[in-house]
């Protein structure tokens, strides 16, 4: 198992709200958008290595209704790291699932009681709103 990234996410209820500060401030563009959340990052001409650019989300909810978490980690199995994690009696708080907007995953807490999304990619471009 390889991760692959880790995003810090912000709750907002309205994540668009802070295009302004996020774009015109600091020079940011979405990565994804979603409505529900819209992730922001550094634009690939500005960096040796595009697929290592570090991206924070600006969410309103989790997704399908769910808590926004604290961190998403993106994996290479995520279907290993569930798991690893039953393996090591951990709780998981939202059942490892396929969603709609392409990733597979699964919620838990880390010890210090932060909620984290670990996670998958599908294979192919996210879709957008």
């Amino acid at each position: 198992m390889t991760v692959l990234r880790i995003v810090p996410n912000l709750a907002h209820p309205d994540p668009a709200a802070g295009r302004a500060f996020w774009h015109d401030l600091l020079g940011l563009e979405p990565a994804m958008d979603l409505g529900w959340i819209l992730t922001w990052s550094p634009p690939v001409s500005h960096l040796d290595e595009p697929e290592q650019r570090p991206q924070l989300s600006v969410m309103s909810q989790g997704g399908g209704g769910a808590p926004v978490p604290d961190l998403s980690i993106e994996v290479d199995d995520v279907d290993a790291v569930h798991a690893r994690a039953l393996e090591m009696g951990l709780t998981v708080e939202r059942p490892l699932a396929d969603e709609p907007w392409g990733v597979r995953r699964f919620f838990l807490r880390e010890p210090g009681g932060r909620l984290v999304n670990i996670l998958s990619h599908a294979a192919g471009p996210l879709p957008q709103p």
